[in-house]
């Protein structure tokens, strides 16, 4: 009798790397980390949508996913959908599952880039969400997916325009303004000069461009000068 999906995740068990986890995800439960690393877990995944297709539609249907490696099995198998409309589907069905910002920001579905105006529609609901880590997803997708090509200057104040105080969303927007400055920073350097955003994300996301090595030693210096006292 082969084992269930949740024995083999525990069967691919790394002690060292589970300890590893420990520390980067604190936020969540030591007894909900199994201990995976992602290329294991990325393979794994890849086996079960070949050989065992009825099986992720169960695991994809579930009401409840205990473990960290669960939730991104999850993400894994969801990665190479080619529906849309399923992709979006399982993905806003997950979005109360995110309890931590590992899952938060593991990739999105391909998909996604093939329909920048549906998933834009989707970032614009999410954004305004109670809940922190939708929040998150909606602000990683604009980093991820609309910051070159589908590009647009009305972002960065959908972005800096979220009124959240928790340090996860913050950070989140911070990365955001770090990554404009890098791709958009006609635009984004203004949002800057005015300091739109608070004292801490502004200095946060002058501090995580400055960090890059795709920006100028002349821009860095003024992006310095820019820091809020």
């Amino acid at each position: 009798m082969k084992n269930s999906i949740i024995e083999d995740l525990k069967s691919m068990q790394d002690i060292e790397y589970r300890e590893f986890n420990l520390k980067l995800i604190p936020t969540v439960d030591k007894e909900k980390i199994i201990g995976i690393r992602v290329p294991a877990l990325r393979k794994y995944a890849k086996t079960l949508l070949k050989e065992r297709n009825d099986e992720v539609k169960s695991f994809l249907n579930k009401k409840e996913y205990v473990y960290f490696e669960e939730k991104l099995l999850y993400l894994n198998l969801i990665r190479d959908e080619k529906d849309f409309e399923k992709a979006m589907e399982l993905v806003e069905r997950f979005l109360p599952f995110i309890d931590n910002w590992a899952i938060c920001d593991s990739p999105l579905p391909n998909i996604f880039k093939k329909y920048p105006n549906e998933v834009y529609e989707k970032v614009k609901k999410w954004i305004k969400s109670e809940k922190v880590y939708t929040v998150r997803y909606a602000i990683g997708v604009l980093l991820s997916n609309f910051l070159d090509d589908s590009f647009c200057k009305d972002d960065l104040l959908l972005v800096s325009s979220v009124k959240n105080e928790d340090y996860y969303v913050k950070m989140m927007i911070a990365w955001y303004f770090s990554f404009a400055l890098i791709k958009q920073y006609e635009f984004t350097i203004k949002y800057i000069e005015k300091s739109i955003l608070d004292k801490w994300t502004h200095n946060k996301a002058i501090q995580k461009a400055i960090e890059s090595r795709r920006i100028d030693k002349e821009t860095k210096e003024y992006l310095k000068s820019l820091k809020m006292k």
